[in-house]
């Protein structure tokens, strides 16, 4: 691709769970039709259940390493019992490691005189390449109990912008991870665009203040958008006004609308319906095309 045709990468994320981000997110991938799709929110996806991926292809993740144990070397020492500050290994006729309660940390392979314990890449999750109605989608599921999100929605993230490389899409619309962790940071460290959606709750508030410092500390400009935002016209006016402060463009706001829960109940993006909020959410991606494409961005 030339320099104005360069991939941009949008991602919408939230300070907090519940604001109705990937709801945003499933209607803006049915307005681009050119876009790669990813759901980066890894430990608790759902973008799926809207857009019914078909997969066309499905990947191990490894987050990490876990002991295990070579039972024909093991003579029942105990010693790696003893030594597990996790107690992730307990003792029958030989040693026995508890996979959920493994940290991966190594001590019991140093201890073992017999080397009876071998390191092995964990099976931590799956990712997968699927096809929607609306383009090819990268995501993932993290297994149960399962840490290092964050290199999962990397991997995602990736796979997602080759995709759309390959494919010579223009955009990559990425579902992010709520809050200000280390996932967030994963997908959010080199994006061109973010869209924050809020909701005008105090503890909405709170938290769209602390991931604003997170978009800034990367130097990703960002955007804001007020979903259901005639609950409570005092704390919208809050928030316009914070963002006046802090130079911050709203670029829509969305009004509650029962039919956007009859459309995830019927497992359709809510911007297929005629009504106030379907209306608000094309205004809001009319205003990211116009900051994507008009003046470009940075990255």
């Amino acid at each position: 691709m030339s320099d104005k045709q360069a991939i941009r990468q949008l991602l919408v994320i939230s300070g907090k769970g519940g604001t109705g981000k990937t709801t945003v997110v499933a209607s803006f991938a049915a307005l681009a039709r050119a876009a790669v799709l990813a759901d980066c929110d890894v430990d608790a996806a759902d973008l799926h259940l809207i857009l019914k991926p078909q997969v066309l292809g499905q990947h191990e993740f490894s987050g990490g390493q876990e002991a295990v144990v070579i039972a024909d070397r093991c003579t029942a020492c105990g010693i790696c019992v003893e030594n597990c500050r996790f107690d992730a290994i307990e003792m029958d006729d030989v040693a026995r490691v508890d996979r959920l309660g493994c940290e991966g940390c190594g001590l019991c392979r140093r201890l073992c005189p017999e080397g009876a314990i071998e390191l092995r890449p964990a099976h931590s999750g799956d990712w997968f390449v699927s096809r929607t109605e609306y383009g090819t989608m990268v995501h993932a599921q993290l297994g149960i109990a399962q840490e290092n999100s964050g290199k999962l929605v990397a991997r995602v993230r990736e796979e997602a912008y080759r995709r759309a490389r390959d494919e010579e899409k223009p955009l990559v619309l990425i579902d992010g991870p709520p809050g200000i962790g280390c996932p967030v940071i994963a997908a959010l460290s080199v994006v061109d665009l973010a869209l924050l959606v809020i909701e005008p709750t105090m503890s909405g508030i709170h938290d769209f203040e602390r991931i604003l410092a997170v978009c800034r500390h990367f130097g990703v400009q960002a955007l804001v958008c007020i979903n259901r935002y005639d609950l409570s016209a005092k704390n919208t006016a809050q928030v316009e006004d914070y963002c006046a402060q802090q130079g911050v463009p709203v670029i829509g706001k969305i009004p509650f609308d029962r039919a956007v829960v009859a459309a995830l109940v019927a497992g359709r993006p809510a911007v297929y319906d005629d009504g106030p909020a379907a209306r608000a959410i094309k205004q809001v991606w009319r205003g990211l095309e116009r900051h994507m494409y008009d003046r470009g961005s940075a990255g």
